[in-house]
């Protein structure tokens, strides 16, 4: 199996006003946002996601998404090894998640994307 840490996701409680500041003070571009909840931002290798209580897997929180090739068993490792899962391997629109504390109470959340 393997992991890549592809996102960053932190809490706002503006999206509008965080994307002015991510854009124009940090320079980054915006890569798409969804509706008045949820942006991506290019931040080099890592996409830099903003995200309200509504779109975010653990409001107020930084977490990072880790892409897997098995969400199942990423989860069941990480409960194994002294981690908690905080919602259990899923399927929406796009892709299969799981949204996990690691041992040290880290958010993450592993994903992959959907062969449909």
């Amino acid at each position: 199996m393997s992991y890549e840490a592809k996102m960053i996701i932190l809490s706002t409680e503006n999206l509008d006003e965080s994307i002015k500041f991510y854009t124009e003070t940090l320079g980054m571009a915006l890569k798409f946002r969804d509706g008045a909840h949820f942006a991506a931002l290019d931040g080099g290798p890592v996409t830099i996601a903003l995200a309200t209580a509504v779109d975010h897997p653990i409001p107020g929180k930084v977490v990072v998404g880790i892409k897997t090739s098995d969400v199942d068993a990423a989860a069941k490792a990480i409960e194994a090894d002294g981690g908690a899962i905080v919602k259990g391997p899923y399927d929406d629109a796009h892709e299969r998640r799981a949204v996990v504390y690691d041992n040290q109470g880290n958010g993450l959340v592993f994903y992959s994307p959907l062969n449909r």
